[in-house]
Parts: structure tokens; C-alpha cells; sequence
């Protein structure tokens, strides 16, 4: 299977040499999660990480009422992982599940250890990952607070612009805190405008 989108990636969250990026790749596996499959589940330890190539795929949970409530989508390419708890191997806390299949690159943790301890490179990547998942994790937590729903919704389709042609709204209401009704509303009040 061809790694260049996953060399790409890597290159250009940190400058590593192309040399160093095909040697990273190598501790990689590929395959393809097939759509509406579950990635990772709750209060599981994550003994993995994925690289997502190709595909949606959203985190949720489960509230008091026994609803879903998507907590992040994720569009390729980026890593997707319950970081904690890989990192920590602690349960994880949310689930992750296949919006359409997707194309999936995993390295396990015993080689994301090594390449830690015997890169820097690939450690100042890690790091560089991390500060920004959590950057988007403090933009997403602001936003659902500081904005009404309206521009949540404006904020999503501008960067995804495709989004409706491969999520349902049923996980887009959820992703921005509305309901289905009050998505087709705004969509309805702007197709106006």
C-alpha cells in the first residue's frame, strides 16, 4: 500500500527529512475500517494510534438520557485517537466510530515509545500533534460557549465545506449542540438569504 499521503503528514506537522518520514512510516500498518465500524470504545485502553488517510470518523458518548452526543469529526488527513489513553493507557472515555470506511494507518505504542526515545524528530512531531489536538479542543470548548449556533454552523462549513455530502445531519446537530430541527432551520434561513 502507497504511505506518501502518511510521509506528507508528518512533514508537514514538523520539517523531518524525507528520509526520516519513509523510515517512520515503515513501524505503520495499513487497513480499511469499514463504514459504521467502531474504531475505539469506551473504557477501552487504546493500544493503538491511527492516522486517517482516507474518511470521517466521529467521537462520542453517551449522556444521562442514554443519547449520543458527538463530541468531534474528524476529516482526513489527521491522527484520531483518544489521546489520554493511549498515552496514559488508561480507559478510554469516548467512543469512535466509522461515519463512511475510511483508510486507517495505526502504529502501536511499544513503536510510538521507541521512536520517541530514538528521534527527536519524531518526539517534537508528537508534540507539535498534541498542542494541536488540544488547540482545536480549546477552539471547539469556546466556541460552544461564546458562539449561538449560527455561527457555529457557519464556522464548520467554512472549513468543511463538502461536510453535508458524507455526514448526516443527525451527527452535525449533534457535533454543534443543536437539534436536527434547529440544523434544518438555519440551513433553510441561510439558503434564503
Amino acid at each position: 500500500m502507497n504511505n506518501a499521503n502518511l510521509v506528507d503528514f508528518l512533514k508537514t506537522i514538523y520539517p523531518i527529512s524525507s528520509q526520516l518520514a519513509e523510515k517512520l512510516v515503515l513501524d505503520f500498518n495499513y487497513y480499511l475500517l469499514a463504514k459504521n465500524s467502531i474504531l475505539i470504545k469506551e473504557n477501552s485502553i487504546v493500544k493503538q494510534t491511527y492516522f486517517l488517510e482516507s474518511g470521517y470518523i466521529r467521537s462520542f458518548v453517551i449522556d444521562h438520557f442514554g443519547n449520543e452526543v458527538t463530541t468531534n469529526i474528524y476529516f482526513y488527513p489527521c491522527f484520531v485517537n483518544d489521546f489520554s489513553s493511549f498515552f496514559k493507557q488508561i480507559p478510554a472515555k469516548q467512543n469512535f466510530h466509522a461515519i463512511t470506511e475510511c483508510k486507517i494507518w495505526t502504529m502501536s505504542f511499544e513503536n510510538v515509545e521507541k521512536n520517541f526515545h530514538n528521534s527527536p524528530e519524531f518526539r517534537e512531531f508528537g508534540r507539535l500533534l498534541i498542542l494541536n489536538h488540544y488547540d482545536l479542543v480549546c477552539e471547539r470548548v469556546l466556541s460552544m460557549i461564546k458562539d449561538n449556533a449560527e455561527i457555529r454552523y457557519y464556522k464548520l462549513l467554512s472549513k468543511h465545506k463538502e461536510i453535508f455530502k458524507f455526514i448526516p445531519l443527525k451527527i452535525i446537530a449533534s457535533y454543534l449542540g443543536i437539534t436536527d430541527t434547529s440544523l434544518s432551520r438555519i440551513r433553510k434561513t441561510i439558503s434564503h438569504k
